[in-house]
């Protein structure tokens, strides 16, 4: 007796044949689309909803007020300025709004510094690279001088980084041995070694005498002493800075 082969039970039968097909004709379809589609223009900005966005901006990011002025300053240059019910434009006053934003206390350089001074020790950077940032934020000099890390700040993060990189007396006792000398016998490996860890200590923004210091230091102990020392001698700050 004869078997019944059951519907779709064949290649190529089946109740429902594949779409894969139709899908692919309609996403090519919907990738045209957009492609065609243009962008949303932005509406052009009036002193309102400049401000809006400076509000916007300022609770969002820690910002400085030379910051905020260019970034206003980008977004007028984008959308362009709204104009009046006569068709004419008026400037908008940027300088005066940031000036606004800072009296009230909405930005604050001095607390940007000092947040920011902080944020680049406690990662290893030293005092160069703390006043580079600063200066790039657009921070006053007397500010920057204010908040830039001291001796023992300074000493902290450069022993900080030598610790992460695993530099000078923090290098893994069998990594010592093996830049003693390289493959060839060459008695220099170790010296090109410590020149590699000196400018890459130097890169991150310390001071050369406290970057030959710990490079060159015999053990971890050295190095704890060096450092508590410059922390025993450091004076407490005013009230508002760290």
């Amino acid at each position: 007796m004869s078997k019944t082969s059951s519907p779709g039970s064949e290649i190529g039968g089946g109740e429902t044949p594949s779409t894969g097909g139709d899908e692919s004709r309609v996403k090519r379809k919907r990738k045209g689309a957009d492609r065609d589609r243009k962008p949303k223009k932005s509406r052009p900005l009036d002193q309102t909803m400049l401000r809006d966005l400076a509000l916007s901006y300022a609770a969002r990011f820690a910002t400085t007020g030379a910051k905020l002025e260019q970034y206003l300053a980008r977004k007028i240059q984008t959308r362009g300025v709204a104009e009046d019910a006569d068709g004419r434009t008026r400037d908008l006053d940027v300088t005066d709004l940031v000036t606004q934003m800072i009296e009230l206390g909405y930005v604050n350089d001095d607390a940007y510094a000092r947040s920011r001074s902080r944020d680049l020790t406690a990662r290893g950077y030293g005092a160069r690279r703390v006043e580079q940032a600063l200066w790039a934020a657009g921070v006053d000099e007397e500010v920057r001088e204010n908040n830039a890390p001291g001796e023992a700040e300074s000493k902290r993060a450069a022993v900080l980084l030598a610790k992460k990189r695993r530099f000078g007396p923090f290098a893994r006792p069998d990594a010592v041995e093996h830049i003693d000398e390289d493959e060839n016998g060459d008695p220099l490996a170790r010296r090109k070694q410590r020149e590699k860890q000196v400018a890459a200590m130097l890169r991150a923004g310390h001071q050369y005498d406290h970057v030959r210091f710990i490079i060159d230091a015999a053990t971890m102990e050295e190095v704890d002493e060096w450092l508590a020392e410059a922390e025993d001698a450091e004076e407490p700050r005013e009230s508002g800075s760290w």
